[in-house]
């Protein structure tokens, strides 16, 4: 009798977990069922049973990786999409349908909502972030990315932005001895490798007001060299399937040196945030500078009920901001040198245009008044982002079903915006890949979609700092082009590197001429 009771006993707690993984396992096959069916409405090319469409992704290849250039995704790509103008389809694995968008139309409808980035699990790359920027405005969803949003755009208000000019003229000069220096001894100047440096110098200093002098000490100091390496952690972990589940990833080698990676960083922004607080009430208060920092606003920023934002969330508001401000622009600014060094005649042009700005008051230093004057070099920049978008492709997972040209995409389901597809859709843009400034002309510009140019992304999820790079990035060209004109090295050439962001693989390289 009581061995029957104990096997009834063991029997029912069998029973209980495996019932549950067994209404589980339902649901989800269900719930995929559902979400396939949909997926497949969608125009696409043919998919394994289980790779789903990985296996044409030249990325897929483990030889095309071993060369670490993103060149045969890239013009994979630009076929796929010229294949698929109005969006299709793709599978990473049969258990993860994607919705791709690359057509202005459609992605406005998922633009304009807040719908949250994909960190489920075996939803990758955002969620691979997160043990470095937390819950930042990158990664945050619903109520607090909404309160945080909020609590943030105050530090990107005109008035604060200001200032900050006189960072950005600062910084350059920096950058314009060492330009000096290669137009000198005639040797090539490594571009993404000192603006970079610029940048970061530039975002550390308007984030906690620290002046480190990273561009003269850059190459050996270890910040530097850490945040580099977890963006490359990221794209490393991104490339190996396995590396999917935290449980191995974190007890790999590469997993324990990124954890390590996030201690440091995180280690300096708490220190730094730790300072502030203590001088807060003291006689070094923020009134004594002559602007306002990104941690002066952040710490002083409350909400309607009167909180304010905790350390921990200010430390991931920090890392983001340095994330986002600092390889983003130095993207943006590299592949801007590029085009005009590609492209002499629109060099010129810019050169012209500054000349007359800045020889009409006698001095260098672009001033706040000077950059709505740039028309040219905004036309330039406008047009570079587009061949060359930073961020090329941002993902959502719709909280509710959305229906999009006729189709329903039911929630649940990621969708790609592919923004260097819509920038490179030949039935958005003509001529997609030639550099031509004169399409952003107001009267040619009306003529086109609002949602066709999307280098910052769009609607209530954009990128808030939108208006702080825009100036840095004239500021920082201003100065160069002013001060000097750029060729391409000819024995140099010119790959996509295999990172989160559009970056040149090994660097690009220039020749530097002083102008007379």
């Amino acid at each position: 009798m009581a061995a029957s009771t104990l096997l009834l006993t063991l029997s029912t707690l069998l029973l209980i977990p495996l019932t549950y993984l067994l209404v589980n396992t339902i649901r989800f096959l269900k719930s995929l069922h559902r979400k396939t069916k949909a997926v497949l409405e969608w125009p696409g090319s043919e998919r394994h049973w289980f790779w789903g469409t990985l296996l044409e992704q030249p990325l897929f290849d483990p030889k095309v990786r071993a060369t670490g250039y993103l060149d045969a995704q890239i013009d994979f790509s630009i076929k796929h999409c010229a294949k698929f103008p109005f969006g299709f389809y793709a599978f990473y694995t049969s258990l993860r349908p994607i919705v791709s968008l690359n057509h202005p139309k459609h992605m406005r409808e998922i633009f304009k909502k807040s719908d949250p980035k994909p960190l489920g699990f075996g939803q990758a790359s955002y969620n691979f972030l997160r043990p470095w920027l937390g819950d930042g405005l990158l990664l945050a969803g619903g109520k607090k990315w909404a309160r945080n949003r909020r609590l943030l755009t105050p530090a990107f208000h005109f008035d604060i932005l200001k200032p900050y000019i006189d960072v950005y003229n600062n910084a350059v000069v920096t950058l314009l001895d060492k330009m000096d220096t290669h137009a000198t001894d005639g040797t090539s100047f490594e571009v993404c490798k000192h603006i970079s440096l610029c940048t970061l110098e530039i975002l550390l200093e308007c984030a906690f007001s620290q002046k480190p002098n990273y561009q003269i000490e850059g190459g050996r100091d270890q910040y530097v060299h850490t945040v580099r390496d977890l963006t490359l952690s990221i794209v490393d972990r991104l490339s190996n399937p396995i590396y999917t589940f935290d449980f191995l990833y974190q007890r790999s080698r590469r997993g324990r040196k990124f954890i390590k990676d996030c201690d440091f960083v995180h280690k300096i922004a708490d220190d730094v945030i730790f300072k502030r607080r203590q001088e807060i009430g003291t006689s070094k208060t923020p009134s004594d500078r002559k602007y306002l920092d990104f941690l002066d606003i952040l710490l002083s920023a409350h909400d309607d009920n009167g909180n304010g934002l905790t350390d921990l969330e200010i430390r991931d508001e920090v890392d983001t901001f340095l994330f986002e401000g600092h390889d983003t622009t130095a993207s943006g600014l590299t592949w801007m040198l590029y085009s005009l060094a590609k492209y002499p005649e629109h060099q010129k042009k810019v050169q012209e245009e500054l000349d007359a700005i800045l020889n009409a008051k006698g001095s260098d230093t672009v001033e706040w008044d000077d950059l709505g004057k740039m028309k040219y070099l905004s036309l330039c920049i406008k047009e570079s982002l587009r061949i060359y978008p930073p961020v090329f492709v941002v993902s959502r997972v719709m909280e509710n079903d959305t229906e999009i040209d006729g189709r329903v995409i039911p929630a649940g389901v990621q969708v790609d915006l592919f923004i260097y597809g819509l920038h490179h859709n030949p039935q958005v843009w003509e001529d997609h890949m030639e550099f031509k400034p004169e399409r952003f002309l107001p009267e040619n510009i009306q003529k086109n979609d609002p949602f066709a140019f999307l280098p910052f992304a769009a609607g209530p999820r954009n990128c808030i700092g939108q208006n702080f790079a825009m100036n840095e990035m004239k500021v920082i060209l201003a100065r160069i082009l002013r001060k000097f004109s750029l060729t391409l090295d000819p024995d140099h050439e010119v790959h996509y590197a295999q990172e989160v962001l559009l970056k040149p693989a090994n660097d690009i390289k220039m020749k530097v001429k002083r102008r007379k």
